[in-house]
Order: structure tokens, then sequence, then C-alpha cells
């Protein structure tokens, strides 16, 4: 009988139709949603900036025009730049000695609150010892005290210690103010620094005190900067403090001038004098901002990126 060799099965053809091509193009889920949420945070900044704007430029455009300009035609540029303004609110209204006694005040509360604050705040970041938390908190809760219901028995303390309407009493009342929030600024900071380059100075010889000025404060550089900028924002327009403790008029600041050339100009309106004392008061301010904007987001944001 003849038989036939049955033949092997077929190899199984393999399909060789190349996959359906994605676009890659196609956008992501939600994207549309993103895109009308980033213009509406844009369109609430623009005009943010443009409320917190109008009104310095404003200020400006004022100071250099005249009473009746200011009054009639209040959003017109200025005819030409009325100097004499500037100069009247310079000399005639004493704002070069509210300015000097200003920076006075201010450059030493600021030093004193930079120097005292760092110290005791590196202590409490790097050191343990009994009530070390217990020190901590009672800086903390200097923060959520009320200055109002200090005023009193401030302003008797430093009647019977001599201090009142003097330019350094009201500097160590500033920097007391000051130091609650400093410490608790630099207390965070200090936590983020490496010990190693403090260890590492230790071990070279270095005392405690040639390791924090050499060592530790130039790497707190960027935190020093920042809370220096929101305690000269704080100490510079206070207004509280020395209208309470510094009554005398050749020791009066900034704040206290621009409110005494608002209410003693009466019925004679000198608008024109008074917008040049308020721009004045403003330059320094946003001088600094503008001068040390970077190294105050840095100073913030050191911690987190750590």
């Amino acid at each position: 009988m003849k038989t036939t060799d049955t033949p092997p099965p077929a190899a199984p053809v393999e399909n060789t139709v190349p996959p359906a091509k994605t676009d890659a193009r196609r956008p992501a889920a939600g994207s549309g949603e993103g895109g009308v949420l980033n213009v509406f945070s844009h369109g609430v900044l623009i005009l943010w900036a443009f409320m917190v704007v109008l009104p310095l430029l404003w200020a400006v455009m004022a100071s250099f025009k005249t009473d009746d300009a200011i009054l009639s035609t209040p959003w017109s540029l200025p005819d030409r730049l009325h100097v004499e303004n500037w100069s009247r609110a310079w000399t005639q209204a004493h704002m070069s000695d509210y300015f000097l006694n200003t920076v006075l005040v201010v450059g030493g509360s600021l030093f004193g609150t930079l120097l005292l604050g760092s110290m005791a705040a590196y202590v409490l970041a790097r050191f343990d010892f009994p009530g070390n938390r217990f020190l901590y908190y009672l800086f903390v809760g200097g923060m959520s005290f009320p200055i109002m219901l200090a005023l009193v028995p401030l302003f008797y303390v430093m009647n019977n210690m001599g201090l009142l309407n003097t330019i350094h009493g009201l500097i160590l009342v500033y920097i007391a103010y000051s130091l609650p929030f400093t410490v608790f600024f630099l207390t965070a900071f200090f936590r983020t620094l490496p010990t190693s380059v403090a260890e590492a100075a230790m071990i070279d010889g270095a005392s405690h005190t040639r390791t924090f000025f050499q060592v530790m404060l130039p790497m707190a550089k960027p935190g020093l900067i920042s809370v220096g900028i929101f305690n000269f924002l704080g100490q510079w327009n206070q207004y509280m403090l020395p209208t309470v403790l510094n009554t005398e008029p050749e020791t009066k600041v900034l704040s206290q001038g621009l409110v005494e050339l608002a209410t003693s100009q009466g019925y004679k309106g000198d608008w024109s004098g008074l917008f040049a004392g308020l721009v004045m008061a403003m330059l320094p301010v946003l001088g600094a901002y503008i001068v040390f904007q970077r190294q105050v987001v840095a100073g913030l944001t050191a911690g987190a990126l750590k």
C-alpha cells in the first residue's frame, strides 16, 4: 500500500502590517484648562501690579506739579518739573532733619538686631543645653505679643531710665521689637547650613567666636539679607513706637514728619510739598528692595531647596 508523507504544518504568517502611528503632537489631557488658568493668573498679576504701581507713579508725578495742577488736572503730566517742591519740603518742612534721624535710628537698630539676633539664633540652632527649647519658644511667643499692650509700661520704663525722647533709646526699643522675628527666621536658616564646615574649623583650632564670625556668618549671608530687608521695611515705616516714645521735635523720624507736614499746613494746602516729602520717604524703601530682591528670594528659598 502506497503511503504519502503528510506535509508539516505551515508556519503562522506574521502580521507585517505596521501599527498605526499615533500623533505625537496630540495635546495632553487638560491642557486647555491649564491654558485658561495660566491666562487668568497672569491677568490677575497684571491687574495687581497696575493697582500697586499706579499710585506710586501718581505720587511721583504730583510731587513735580503745582497745587493748582494737582487739584484741577490730577491725571495730567506736569507742565515742567517743579523741583522747588522738593527743596521746600527738604528745608522748610524739616524733612532733612527727619530723614537724618530716621537713618540714625534704623541704621543703629538694624545693625544691633542682626548682630544680636544672629548670635542668639546660632546658639539655639547649633547647641543643645537645658532651656534651649524654652528660650526658642520665648522668642516665638514674642512675635504674637501685641505691641499695643506694651506701650504704657514701655513708656514708664523708658522714662525711668532716662531714654525717653532720645535716639539711642528708640534704637534699643526697635532692637527689642525686631528680635523675636529675627531669631525665629535665622534659627531655621542656621539649621539648614552644613555642620561639617564648622567641625572642620573647630578641628583646625578655631574658637567658637571665630567659627561663628568667619565661617558660619558668611554662609548665612542670604538669610541675613532677607531678614534685614524685612526689618528695614518695618522699622523705616514704624509710626506707633516713635509717636509714643519720641515727642521732641528735634528727634522725630520721617513717619512723624509726614504726619506733621500734613496736619500743620491747615488751610494753606501745600499738597505739592506733601507729595514731595512722601516720595522722599518712599525712595529708600523702593531702592533697597530693587537692589536686594534677588538676595531676598534666595534667602527665602535656601532652606526649601536644601
